[in-house]
């Protein structure tokens, strides 16, 4: 049996996690958490094979626990399952130690085959994380991320943050969020320098 502790701060969304794990005849639910501490302490408690952990919680975050648990429990695998897929949280999480990175829209069937991935000490990524962290390797001119495209290529269109939001079923503050990491990455500070610069470079 894979024995996995789950981290949500939602409660319907941990509870449903751990009940849709528990229909997978291989996997156990031991615990779950509602932030980072309360999974830090059971971690260290139950000493779980897979830890299943969202990114963005009250107080410690997923990442910050991911590393505090490995710097425990090293044969312990995190994997992250979050709505966000921005180069800040998919780099955080993977330098603090997590080797699985899914979105929550990921089906089940897909959710279930990352916990045994992992859980033999293999990568599980989501695909638009995937080509993310291949972009960073090959270097910061090519390192936005599949979102970032989406959001730059509506950006070159006129679009405003709303209508992207709307476009890509996203909210307006994760747009903002993606804008910001884009003009960081580009080196600029306005949508106009950001359109031009990409198209430069070749992104767009």
């Amino acid at each position: 049996m894979i024995r996995v502790a789950v981290a949500d701060d939602h409660p319907v969304v941990r509870g449903g996690l751990a009940a849709l794990l528990a229909e997978a005849p291989d996997i156990e639910v031991i615990g779950q958490a509602a932030d980072g501490e309360a999974l830090i302490a059971l971690a260290r408690q139950e000493r779980p094979d897979v830890v299943l952990t969202d990114l963005r919680m009250p107080g410690v975050g997923g990442a910050e626990a991911t590393r505090r648990i490995l710097a425990e429990l090293p044969e312990t695998r995190v994997l992250v399952l979050t709505t966000y897929d921005s180069d800040a949280d998919i780099l955080a999480a993977t330098e603090a130690g997590a080797t699985g990175y899914l979105l929550k829209a990921a089906p089940p069937l897909e959710i279930f085959a990352a916990v045994r991935a992992v859980a033999r000490g293999e990568r599980a990524m989501a695909p638009t994380v995937a080509r993310a962290l291949a972009d960073r390797q090959r270097g910061p001119a090519l390192a936005l991320s599949a979102r970032e495209r989406e959001v730059l290529e509506r950006m070159k269109a006129g679009a405003t943050n709303a209508a992207i939001g709307r476009a890509l079923f996203i909210g307006e503050a994760t747009v903002k969020t993606h804008v910001q990491s884009i003009f960081a990455k580009l080196g600029v500070r306005d949508r106009t320098s950001a359109v031009a610069v990409a198209i430069e470079r070749g992104l767009l």
